[in-house]
């Protein structure tokens, strides 16, 4: 059993120095509810509708947002994935990261399917689908736009994930990716997936907020609503095998004949 806390963080938070503050300032709150592993919004630690400032606040995977959110890791005892800007190699990606609460790297994802709008003109796509192992569960990263293919999170599944993990933006227009979309991922592969939202406005752009946790058999297991929340689920492994049993997907796939 694992308890995964996903965070609603408020999108008006100004500067990456902002952001790490109010994190810090409720992380004691995750830690008293007895949270294992913390899932913060897409690209969390710059902000994401801010323009031209997105190449100034990139930073190697190993930067300074790393440095804090090790050490927030490191005094709670909780794993934390973040969203944040990469610069690699004169390249920018939309990235994600998890660090353990021993100061590890448990995984770096780099966003696959950049959608159509500004962060095409500034992010690179990334390659491969990573899985991580932590607390008896096995995990995997999409980023937003990733999660929208079902053949992104049916691959994972099929890797072995029991959980997928999606930061992600969400405007206020898409109201039914989150509340139908989500969910059916989780469904149609017999996994947990885990989505975490901005909510409120920043620079003229509104998040949907409604992060959730959806449970193996589509149901909602948390969900938020419009204003900056955390949102709290048991997750264990057992429930993604009986789950995966009564509805084998993921093997049955192989025998339709469509050619």
């Amino acid at each position: 059993m694992l308890r995964l806390a996903v965070v609603q963080s408020p999108a008006e938070l100004e500067t990456p120095a902002d952001r790490i503050a109010w994190l810090r300032g409720i992380v004691p709150e995750m830690a008293d509810a007895g949270a294992d592993l913390l899932l913060l919004p897409e690209l969390f630690a710059c902000g994401y509708n801010i323009g031209d400032a997105l190449t100034e606040r990139a930073e190697p995977a190993l930067g300074a947002s790393f440095e804090a959110m090790r050490d927030l890791a490191q005094t709670s005892g909780i794993a934390v994935h973040y969203g944040f800007a990469e610069i690699d190699d004169g390249q920018y990606f939309n990235a994600a990261l998890c660090v353990g609460p021993d100061g590890t790297v448990l995984t770096h994802q780099r966003k696959l399917a950049i959608p159509p709008g500004f962060e095409r003109r500034y992010f690179t796509a990334g390659t491969g689908c990573q899985t991580f192992t932590y607390g008896g569960l096995r995990f995997a990263t999409l980023i937003c736009y990733d999660a929208e293919f079902p053949e992104t999170v049916r691959h994972v599944a099929r890797s072995g994930a029991h959980v997928v993990l999606v930061p992600t933006a969400l405007g206020a227009q898409w109201g039914w990716v989150a509340r139908t979309m989500i969910p059916c991922r989780a469904y149609e592969n017999g996994i947990y997936l885990a989505y975490a939202n901005s909510a409120g406005t920043q620079n003229g752009m509104a998040f949907l907020g409604e992060s959730v946790i959806a449970a193996p058999d589509g149901q909602e297991a948390a969900r938020a609503g419009a204003a900056p929340q955390v949102i709290y689920a048991d997750l264990d492994s057992e429930t993604v095998s009986s789950a995966q049993e009564r509805l084998p997907y993921l093997s049955d796939i192989d025998s339709l004949q469509m050619e």
